[in-house]
C-alpha cells in the first residue's frame, strides 16, 4: 500500500444499464459465484488502491442492497443514461478531498483484467518522481491502449471536461498521448467486455 501522502484511489465504473443486455445492469451479473462490482471493486483493493470509490447508476438501490461492497465509498450517478462520461465525472467530483494523488480508473464489465493488470499499471506510478499528481498511465495489450487507466490529480479536470457521452477519457488521452506511459499487461489480463448477451458466455 503507498504512503497515504502518495496514495493512488481506486475508481469503478459500475453505473451502467446494460442496454445491450436487455436493461440487464452490468454490476448486478454474476461471475464464479459473486456479482461483477464485487469482483472489479476486489480486485481494486488487491492492486493496492486506496480508498476504492464505485460510482453506481442503473438499479443502484438493488446493487447497494445484494453487492458486498464493505469499505468502499458509493457514489450515485443520477445522470448514468448519458454514458460513461457522466460516470467519470461523477467519480472524480467524488474523489475531492480524498487526499488521493491520482486515480486508477476501471470498467466493471471486463472481468478478465484483475489485480495483477491493475497493480502492474499502479506500479509503474508509485515511486519517485512517478507518484506526482501530473502521471498518467495506461494498461496496453499487444500494443492497444485500454484499461486500467491512471490519472494524477492535475489531470482530473481536464478528463472531466472532456467526458461527454460514452467517450469517457478517451479524447483527454489522445490529446495528451505523448505523456501517457503504456503498461503492457497482455501477459496477465484479458481486457474482453460484457456488452452483449453472446459475451454472457465468458461468465462463469
Amino acid at each position: 500500500m503507498t504512503e497515504k501522502a502518495d496514495r493512488v484511489a481506486g475508481l469503478l465504473l459500475a453505473a451502467g444499464g446494460g442496454r445491450r443486455l436487455g436493461g440487464r445492469p452490468k454490476a448486478l451479473l454474476e461471475h464464479r459465484g459473486r456479482l461483477l462490482v464485487e469482483h472489479a471493486a476486489d480486485a481494486l483493493r488487491a492492486a493496492g488502491c486506496s480508498p476504492v470509490h464505485v460510482v453506481l447508476g442503473a438499479q443502484a438501490d438493488d446493487v447497494r442492497k445484494r453487492a458486498d461492497l464493505a469499505g468502499c465509498v458509493l457514489v450515485d450517478n443520477p445522470e448514468w443514461a448519458e454514458g460513461m462520461g457522466s460516470s467519470l465525472r461523477a467519480g472524480l467530483a467524488s474523489l475531492r478531498g480524498s487526499g488521493a494523488r491520482a486515480a486508477l480508473v476501471s470498467l466493471v464489465d471486463q472481468p478478465g483484467i484483475g489485480p495483477e493488470a491493475m497493480a502492474r499499471v499502479l506500479a509503474a506510478h508509485t515511486s519517485g518522481e512517478h507518484t506526482s499528481r501530473e502521471a498518467l498511465a495506461a494498461a496496453s495489450y499487444d500494443g492497444a491502449r485500454g484499461h486500467p487507466v491512471l490519472f494524477g490529480a492535475a489531470h482530473w479536470a481536464g478528463v472531466a471536461a472532456a467526458a461527454v457521452g460514452d467517450r469517457g477519457a478517451r479524447d483527454y488521452l489522445r490529446a495528451h498521448g505523448g505523456a501517457v506511459t503504456l503498461v503492457e499487461c497482455g501477459d496477465v489480463a484479458q481486457p474482453y467486455d460484457i456488452d452483449t448477451a453472446a459475451d454472457l458466455d465468458r461468465l462463469e
